[in-house]
């Protein structure tokens, strides 16, 4: 029997068609607890139906970066994933009178990602954003820029020929957290040690308190983006 945290991820992929027929894709591996749980899925989905897609996992490894956890890659390789390292000096692209941080960083290894789809003919590139960052960046961008929007599931590139997708996006971090434990790879995952992002932590305790911790609510906050009553707004 499948994790029922799978359901939910095969849910996003049928509603908003992630996954072509001959899909090429391109998983973004952190070495965290939502890339890891991505691939889990994918390698999960390959065994468990006859797909007619392919998926590769990379991860961009930083110059200040530790590096990516021997007992999580050879979880990959029990689950028959075969883990793709591009090594990237990020903090020498840092502008003179510029400090690095985690929005700029991510950035980079985005572009990266994108670059390497590009050149090795992939279709689609899979990030590991879940629900709560859905969110947090939907509250960000209404209070810091007065604008209403967020990641969205799926997205087409114009500067790159590849498709973004966010297979996790119904997913709640807490039900990742708690999938990660039930599975006993959690202690095996890491998180950057820089984390310079304290607008986004305080948004994070923004959206706790908003939502009581409830991941119905949660849901619901998200499946008001798609029920928009624009007779009833300014």
């Amino acid at each position: 029997m499948q994790p029922k945290i799978f359901s939910l991820i095969d849910k996003a992929i049928y509603d908003y068609d992630m996954i072509p027929d001959g899909a090429k894709i391109l998983v973004g591996a952190s070495g965290g607890k939502d890339s890891t749980l991505l691939i889990e899925y994918f390698a999960n989905r390959m065994k468990r139906r006859n797909e007619n897609f392919s998926f590769t996992a990379l991860h961009i490894k930083t110059d200040f970066a530790d590096e990516f956890s021997p007992k999580l890659k050879a979880l990959f390789e029990g689950w028959g994933v075969k883990l793709e390292v591009l090594e990237v000096n990020t903090l020498e692209r840092v502008k003179p009178g510029r400090k690095m941080n985690c929005f700029w960083c991510s950035m980079q290894r985005r572009k990266e990602l994108n670059e390497y789809a590009a050149r090795n003919n992939f279709t689609h590139v899979a990030l590991g954003h879940h629900l709560d960052d859905a969110l947090e960046t939907l509250l960000m961008n209404a209070l810091n820029k007065g604008t209403l929007e967020t990641m969205p599931p799926s997205m087409k590139y114009e500067k790159f020929p590849v498709t973004i997708i966010r297979p996790l996006y119904y997913v709640p971090v807490s039900e990742i957290i708690e999938h990660a434990v039930s599975e006993g790879w959690k202690s095996q995952t890491c998180t950057c040690t820089y984390q310079d992002n304290s607008g986004r932590k305080e948004v994070r305790k923004r959206l706790e308190v908003l939502t009581e911790g409830d991941n119905k609510q949660k849901k619901r906050l998200l499946l008001a983006l798609k029920n928009i009553r624009t007779d009833y707004l300014p």
